[in-house]
């Protein structure tokens, strides 16, 4: 068995590129203190492969990254072992909104007066159109 199993995931590269983005404002110590991580080390084994992230820790790592929490979630999500839990979880929720998905379905709730509007061909297309598709 590795002893980095989860070096090639996303979350691991996701954990990398924000630590590296945001080293001119704090330290990885700083990082790993602020999500109230024990060991200072721990953000070094989530880069690295070595330890995933467990769940009950995706709150306050996102807000030591500066990141949307439910975007790191479904990171750490792909980490579980079990099939059946993380299958389970994505029953449960359907799908995890990101903050900026959120303000979309604000804005559609707002827009349709709340009226729960099917996701017809036409508005599908109008959405398309936004991102030029």
């Amino acid at each position: 068995m590795s002893t980095k199993p989860y070096r090639n995931s996303r979350l691991a590269q996701f954990v990398t590129k924000r630590v590296l983005e945001l080293k001119s404002r704090k330290t990885q110590a700083q990082i790993a203190a602020e999500a109230g991580f024990p060991n200072p080390n721990m953000i070094s084994m989530i880069k690295g492969g070595a330890s995933k992230l467990a769940l009950d820790r995706v709150p306050s790592l996102a807000m030591a990254l500066e990141c949307d929490p439910a975007r790191l979630f479904l990171m750490a999500l792909e980490q579980i072992e079990n099939p059946t839990t993380a299958n389970a979880i994505q029953r449960i929720f359907r799908t995890t909104v990101t903050e900026n998905e959120g303000d979309w379905l604000r804005a559609i709730r707002e827009a349709s007066e709340n009226t729960d509007p099917p996701l017809t061909g036409r508005a599908r297309s109008a959405v398309r159109g936004i991102f030029g598709k």
